[in-house]
């Protein structure tokens, strides 16, 4: 079926289950998601990205139990099920209806906006003791997370150039056009030669055992600091939309992990709160926190952000408004992993 009717059709209070007052539709890259009031329902795009493809309807089942799977531990409580969309037989279409089933959405409690800590940090109303409770939940998920021989070829030094080479494959058109070309050509140069002289370094991560099934995109946005209880959520930190469609970013070095929050909070300027989170979460793990891999990875996730807001700007279910807050995002990403480049 036509996303667009699905989409139009999910933006009716008629189509679920429940009352529903106010409906917000928020667009990722890869995702619709659907704020009804009490829960939110994320519906798969039929997207093909080379790191991942949505493009059946039986991969998109395939992965949102998969994001059930790799959320439960940090999140589990938000995260309520895979529930059907159908078309009835008189064309209707509902959630969890009777009927043919047209697409899956992930159904979650929705936790309150203001809360995301992306938010909070553009308000100044993030502390320390948040950082350090985030700090210590990450290093418990890290210490119980999966690990085994093929989490770690998955997260070798073999993919961590391959990342990289789809990183350069994936943004090649920005350059000179959305970014400084000679800037692109610098920090690419510098990535390579990294990569090729310190070969070893990624080597011994691997057999120290530091490579697991990581959260994969742990960033401010995919955080909630919820102050006070609501009818159906408790206070406290939720860290939420880890990767499950692809393995090769979510397996990976816990320093990759906790670089994507360090790199985050240097982009919202509180380098206090990024050094607080690193010697919170050395302090709970037992990590050395090694500073030429940290801020090799801080210039990774710099750079996946920008490339991953670059998608929105071909993406024709994006509005004028969304795709110039994403150029100026694609630029501000770009300057700090410069940065960390310049640095490598």
């Amino acid at each position: 079926m036509d996303v667009e009717a699905i989409v139009e059709a999910l933006l009716r209070p008629e189509a679920y289950p429940h009352p529903v007052g106010e409906i917000r539709l928020i667009q990722t890259h890869i995702s619709f998601v659907f704020l009804t009031g009490d829960y939110v329902y994320k519906v798969k795009k039929p997207v093909d990205f080379g790191f991942l493809d949505f493009t059946t309807l039986e991969k998109r089942f395939h992965y949102c139990r998969e994001e059930l799977r790799v959320n439960r531990f940090l999140a589990g409580e938000i995260y309520l099920g895979v529930v059907p969309v159908v078309q009835e037989e008189s064309g209707a279409i509902r959630v969890e209806g009777e009927g043919r089933v047209v697409e899956y959405a992930v159904k979650m409690v929705q936790l309150p906006q203001e809360a995301i800590m992306r938010r909070l940090l553009e308000r100044g109303r993030v502390s320390p003791g948040d950082l350090e409770e985030i700090a210590a939940r990450v290093a418990r998920f890290h210490a119980q997370a999966e690990r085994s021989e093929e989490i770690t070829r998955w997260g070798a030094y073999e993919q961590v150039v391959k990342n990289w080479e789809q990183n350069f494959e994936q943004t090649a058109q920005l350059r000179g056009k959305e970014v400084d070309a000679e800037e692109y050509d610098a920090l690419e140069a510098r990535v390579r030669r990294f990569l090729g002289e310190r070969e070893e370094l990624f080597r011994a991560r691997e057999r120290a055992g530091r490579i697991c099934e990581c959260h994969g995109d742990l960033h401010s946005g995919n955080i909630f600091v919820v102050r006070s209880p609501g009818r159906l959520y408790r206070e406290g930190i939720y860290i939420f939309d880890a990767i499950e469609f692809f393995r090769g970013f979510s397996c990976s070095d816990v320093l990759a992990d906790v670089a994507f929050l360090a790199m985050d909070l240097d982009f919202h300027r509180r380098r206090d709160l990024r050094d607080t989170f690193l010697l919170s979460y050395a302090s709970e793990s037992g990590e050395p926190l090694q500073e030429e891999l940290l801020n090799f990875y801080m210039c990774y996730r710099a750079f996946v952000r920008m490339k991953v807001e670059s998608f929105k700007l071909t993406d024709p279910h994006v509005g004028e408004e969304e795709k110039r807050e994403a150029r100026r995002l694609v630029g501000a990403y770009f300057s700090l992993a410069c940065e960390y480049a310049s640095a490598l």
